[in-house]
């Protein structure tokens, strides 16, 4: 069975760091691109970063810039999301999704396999 699933999230306070993961499991990565999601309590899903299959191309929200940085490791078969700087507006539920092409995308359609999500709260 072809799946995602995130994990790295957790409680930190204001300025700490987490390190998302993205594992795949039933598939392989290398042809896909994968983008980092997440949603607060009463908001809709928004794009916070995505990466191409080659990992050549990497975007960011505007929101995250110079904190959050997206890597790939395709020989383990995951993706990361470096976060940093944390504040209490990055408190959500965030989800990987992947998407069988090039492009990096951080448009919730692009995509069409989504792992479960992993909550990450910034609180003091």
């Amino acid at each position: 069975q072809s799946q995602l699933v995130e994990s790295g999230g957790g409680l930190v306070q204001p300025g700490g760091s987490l390190r998302l993961s993205c594992a795949a499991s039933g598939f392989t990565l290398d042809y896909y691109s994968v983008g980092w999601f997440r949603q607060a309590p009463g908001k809709e899903r928004e794009g916070v970063s995505c990466i191409s299959s080659s990992g050549g191309t990497t975007n960011y929200a505007d929101s995250v810039k110079g904190r959050f940085t997206i890597s790939r490791d395709n020989a383990k078969n995951t993706v990361y999301l470096q976060m940093s700087s944390l504040k209490p507006e990055d408190t959500a539920v965030y989800y990987c999704a992947a998407a069988f092409t090039y492009y990096c995308s951080t448009y919730v359609a692009f995509f069409d396999s989504w792992g479960q999500g992993t909550q990450v709260t910034v609180s003091s």
